[in-house]
């Protein structure tokens, strides 16, 4: 049974019993413990599916741009968790050099699973470019990217001052490793 069936067939005996209280007065023993152990289910499974979820997240990578952590904010996709695998245990770093005085673009060394749309970019987004490059944006521009993620806590300004003073280093590990 689903979690979504469980708390409906939970929220049924709870008003069955409800009623049956109200008619006799109490609640027999029977509904009481089946009402308890259906709970129980239910708060196992919630449980488990939050560490679940945790464990899912722990396989998003984490940057760094010339060694200064950034908080990003990962798209769900296919390849943000090939970018995962591809930084492994030992993590990867992409020279990335200026472009169009709006973004930093590096390439990963080899390509990794991609679904381009027509994008218009905003300051901290982080995109995939054919495939094989990484592309960090600190202006805007539009075309053709993989949606990657979007780097957090950061105003433009700043994103300007990491990323529009020259070439940077990009450091990319999988996280928790």
């Amino acid at each position: 049974m689903t979690l979504a069936a469980k708390m409906i067939t939970l929220t049924m005996m709870i008003l069955s019993a409800a009623s049956c209280a109200g008619q006799t007065g109490k609640t027999s023993p029977a509904d009481t413990a089946e009402i308890a152990s259906l709970v129980n289910d239910i708060v196992t499974e919630a449980a488990a599916a939050q560490t679940t979820e945790r464990e899912d997240t722990g396989t998003m990578p984490e940057i760094a741009v010339n060694g200064e952590k950034i908080t990003v904010e990962w798209e769900d996709n296919e390849s943000v968790k090939a970018l995962a695998e591809l930084a492994g245990n030992d993590g990867i770093t992409v020279d990335m050099s200026m472009y169009g005085g709006f973004e930093q673009v590096g390439s990963l060394g080899q390509s990794i699973k991609r679904n381009d749309k027509q994008t218009t970019t905003s300051p901290g987004d982080i995109v995939l470019y054919s495939g094989n490059s990484i592309v960090v944006f600190y202006g805007s521009n539009s075309w053709s990217y993989t949606r990657l993620g979007k780097i957090t806590g950061m105003t433009e300004s700043e994103l300007a001052e990491l990323l529009g003073n020259g070439n940077v280093t990009l450091t990319i590990t999988a996280a928790g490793r």
